[in-house]
This record gives C-alpha cells, sequence and structure tokens, in this order.
C-alpha cells in the first residue's frame, strides 16, 4: 500500500505541483483546500488537481477543507492513517500581511495549531512545512545559509512563517517521536512541463515573474520595476529564483528524510545564483519572443537589494539540488502562460 501523505493547501501553486511529484514517487496524496489560493474546477475539484489527473491518468483525493475547521481536521484523521503530512496552506502575500495582520496571524498561526494539535491526537509525528525565506529578514551577509539569524522579519507574513517554524521546532523538543523538516523557500517560479499547472495568481500578481509573463501576453500594459539605485549590478534587486518541480522534488526528498527519524531539521531550497529584475526581464524576452515594456519608479519599503540562497546543506544531507536553469524556468512559464491566458479559467481576463 502507498504512504498516505496529506496536503493542506494542495490545490495552491506550490501544492498542486507537490501533489503531482508525489503521486510520481510512488505516495498516496489527500488534499485539502479551502481555495483561498485556488480556482474551482468542476465536481468542486481545485481545477490543479483535476488536471494532474488528466496528466497522470489517476485520481486525487480531495476535501474542501479550511484549517480553522477543527471537526472537519479531526474527521479527515479518523478516516485516513497518515504518515506524514505536507503543510503549505496559509494566505501569502506580504503587502496584504502588513495591511490585515491579525487576519494573516489567525489563519496561518490558529490553522496550524490545530493542524499540530489534531496531527499528535492521531498519532501523525511526521512534518514538511512550507517556510520561507523571509524568515531571514534583511540579509547580514550572502550568500544565506541555514546558520544565517532568523526571525528579523519584515512583515506579517514572514513573521507568521517564523512562528510556526517555532511551534513545529518546540514540539519536536518536547516530543522526540516528533520530525520535521522546515523548507526554506526562496523565489518559485515556472511550471510544470506539460502547460496544464501553473501559478494562477488571483487578481494582480504580487510576484515579479507571473507580472512580467502577463504583460509578455497582453494582459497588462508594463511593468513597474520599484528602484533601480540598489547596490546591484544593474541596480534593480537581485533575487534567487528556482524552478516551481525543483522544489516539488525537493520536498519529495524532505519526506524520505524524515523516514529516518531525523527529528527537526531545516534547509534552503534555492539555486545559490542570484538574478536582477532586468536579467528577468531579458529572460523572458528571449522566451517569448516579445518585449516587455517596464517603467522605473520608487523603491518600495521593505524591500532588499539581493538575497540568494546557499543551497549546499540540502545537497549534502537530502541529495536534492536544483537542476533547472533559467531558461528552463522562463520557458516553462511561458508555456503556461500561452496556454492558459487568463489562468485557470480561461475565461476574460481580469
Amino acid at each position: 500500500m502507498a504512504q498516505k501523505v496529506l496536503v493542506t493547501g494542495g490545490g495552491g501553486y506550490v501544492g498542486s505541483h507537490c501533489v503531482l511529484e508525489l503521486i510520481e514517487a510512488g505516495f498516496c496524496p489527500v488534499v485539502i483546500d479551502n481555495f483561498s489560493n485556488a480556482v474551482p474546477g468542476e465536481g468542486g475539484v481545485p481545477e490543479s488537481l483535476r488536471r494532474i489527473e488528466k496528466i497522470l491518468n489517476t485520481s486525487v483525493e480531495f476535501q474542501q477543507l479550511d484549517l480553522l475547521d477543527r471537526a472537519g481536521l479531526e474527521d479527515v484523521f479518523r478516516k485516513h492513517a497518515f504518515t506524514a503530512v505536507m503543510h503549505f496552506a496559509g494566505l501569502k502575500a506580504v503587502g496584504e500581511s502588513v495591511e490585515q495582520p491579525l487576519r494573516y496571524y489567525r489563519v496561518n498561526l490558529t490553522g496550524t495549531m490545530n493542524l499540530l494539535e489534531v496531527m499528535q491526537a492521531h498519532g501523525v509525528h511526521n512534518i514538511v512545512f512550507s517556510s520561507s525565506a523571509t524568515v531571514y529578514g534583511d540579509p547580514r551577509h550572502l550568500p544565506i545559509d541555514e546558520g544565517h539569524p532568523a526571525g528579523g522579519c519584515t512583515n506579517p507574513y514572514g513573521k507568521t512563517k517564523f512562528f510556526i517554524e517555532e511551534m513545529i521546532r518546540d514540539q519536536c523538543r518536547a516530543r522526540k517521536e516528533w520530525n520535521a523538516v522546515l523548507l526554506r523557500y526562496f523565489n518559485p517560479i515556472g511550471a510544470h512541463s506539460s502547460g496544464e499547472i501553473g501559478e494562477d495568481p488571483q487578481g494582480i500578481p504580487n510576484n515579479l515573474m507571473p507580472y512580467v509573463a502577463q504583460v509578455a501576453i497582453g494582459r497588462r500594459e508594463h511593468l513597474n520595476v520599484f528602484g533601480n539605485d540598489y547596490n546591484t549590478p544593474d541596480g534593480t534587486g537581485v533575487r534567487d529564483y528556482i524552478h516551481v518541480v525543483d522544489l516539488a522534488k525537493g520536498h519529495i526528498a524532505a519526506l524520505r528524510k524524515l523516514q529516518g527519524s531525523c527529528g527537526c531539521k531545516v534547509y534552503n531550497l534555492g539555486t545559490g545564483t542570484g538574478y536582477s529584475v532586468l536579467q528577468m526581464v531579458a529572460a523572458m524576452e528571449k522566451a517569448s519572443g516579445r518585449k516587455v515594456p517596464y517603467r522605473i519608479g520608487q523603491r518600495r519599503s521593505g524591500d532588499i537589494a539581493s538575497c540568494y540562497a546557499d543551497p549546499r546543506l540540502a545537497e549534502r544531507e537530502l541529495g536534492w539540488k536544483a537542476v533547472f536553469g533559467l531558461d528552463k524556468m522562463c520557458e516553462d512559464l511561458w508555456r503556461w502562460q500561452t496556454k492558459n491566458p487568463t489562468g485557470f479559467n480561461n475565461s476574460t481576463g481580469s
């Protein structure tokens, strides 16, 4: 029998790519999602999961559920014997978190507390947590390794990720049977090579590359570049972009690590290479064969000049390394964008 893994937020961008990789690796994912970042398809199932079923010619077990619904969560754990949990569910927009901090704390922290308590009650002690490089705050040194101080977060979203890491860490200290892998993502981009699943931001994209792709396809007039006076090669912000499929494969490696009773481990998932905003625009122009007009504006408050990973610990201890380069990231993103000009619903654009 395939091991059952609960995937919270499995209808979203990173979650859905991980569901696909889980199935390909021989696991049996059970997905819960409340549709805050997932697009409904037919039968009340996220469209991303419907498409995974078609790509792999399989079925994916899904239940619509919010982690704040404690009773509903108990029911799911009563129904299934999970060996592990992959926890993606949560609100994730930095700007929105600054405007609505209490909502972010309630959803992300209370939802996770419910999840951990129900796991404990049902004897499920293995978790892979979707954390973020935002927990490092403004980098004190580059590249950022896992020993870099964490917790100096510049926004409530980052703080929720850090607080959840601390919750899980404390639980692992208190209960020796618990194992956790905390994965600090850098900047996931790209899409599955089929072009069937990808990132479908609802409303105006918060992240650079979905916005750039929407400009290239004609949904938006131009890109706003926030600042070109940073201490970087071309003055624009530098980030570590990682292909979402590489990221998903990192989760499979983390799941295998849990099976060896690893205690609580932290790993960066990045490439170790930083690219500037203008380098990303040029790469997307190359992949799409289209010009991406942009305008230089003021810096955004809270933005930092450069942020990129030292990913060597994950390579040493998980046997994982990002393999896809920038051209592949942009080609796959462009394939997704051209096949789905307005995202999963393919109706008129916003």
